[in-house]
């Protein structure tokens, strides 16, 4: 196969998947946002309201899968610069999109929790969801 199509249609499929990993990222957060309010909703008495910190547990449990779906698209941007620089040389790892070997280039789980946009988005509903449960008990 000649390298410049190679090059091209690697580059298509990793875009492809990049894509894929941004709009779980989306739809994630507004899962998050849904379980949150409905959740909240369910308090409607005083007996309730010692229930309401069971809304972190789908904020936590999104936070961390939102997470890793930044560590895999950062490692697929991590292996399409790989490509875009090395393609043109070698057929090496020609059409091969494990994302393995390029995992010790980026960030690990724990610290990508910590990632500008996700903690930002996550904290925030948290910092809510605290204010929520003091002040509207």
């Amino acid at each position: 196969m000649d390298r410049d199509k190679a090059l091209v249609e690697e580059i298509k499929i990793i875009q492809d998947i990049i894509k894929r990993m941004n709009g779980n990222s989306f739809m994630i957060k507004g899962w998050t946002l849904t379980l949150v309010v409905a959740t909240l909703l369910f308090k409607v008495d005083a007996k309730m309201a010692n229930q309401v910190p069971i809304v972190f547990i789908p904020i936590i449990l999104f936070w961390f899968l939102d997470a890793y779906y930044l560590q895999q698209e950062r490692t697929f941007r991590e292996m399409n610069r790989w490509i875009a620089n090395n393609r043109l040389e070698t057929e090496e790892h020609l059409f091969d999109f494990s994302p393995e070997r390029f995992k010790n280039n980026v960030p690990n789980l724990i610290e990508m929790t910590k990632s500008e946009t996700v903690f930002l988005f996550y904290g925030s509903v948290s910092i809510l969801v605290l204010i929520y449960m003091f002040f509207f008990k």
